[in-house]
């Protein structure tokens, strides 16, 4: 099962952990990225997301698919976040099951690492005395 979302609403954990729940599995990894306040010794005040949504969604399918093929993992979920965000926020959220750990960490990583490499994803850090635009895997 693959659950893939871009969301302008909040990220809910614990139902992203439910739908990836599988007794077949012992082992879920989740990764959740958040939105910390400073960026090279700066204030954050928030980031702003913005994704070209259809591209996204279907880059987000290969990660899921490709994870699905190289490692014995039952379930993966991406939900990544768009719009406004403030210090503290969710931005990201990966979570796989796995019959066991080790599957379960490693196809995490690759969903969580590719995701920051290929996904059309843009946010602007916005500080108190200024703003700038990076690539989100900045």
């Amino acid at each position: 099962m693959t659950d893939l979302k871009i969301s302008s609403e909040p990220l809910d954990i614990i139902s992203c952990i439910g739908k990836v729940k599988n007794l077949q599995c012992g082992g879920m990894d989740i990764f959740i990225g958040t939105i910390r306040n400073k960026t090279k010794e700066k204030k954050v005040v928030r980031l702003e997301y913005e994704a070209y949504e259809p591209m996204a969604l279907k880059e987000m399918k290969k990660i899921a698919e490709y994870a699905l093929q190289l490692w014995p993992v039952e379930n993966i979920l991406i939900h990544h976040r768009v719009g406004v965000l403030k210090t503290g926020d969710i931005a990201v959220i990966v979570a796989v099951c796995a019959p066991h750990r080790e599957a379960a960490f490693d196809a995490c990583r690759y969903a969580i690492d590719t995701l920051k490499k290929t996904v059309p994803i843009w946010k602007k850090e916005v500080f108190e005395d200024g703003e700038e635009w990076v690539a989100a895997h900045a």
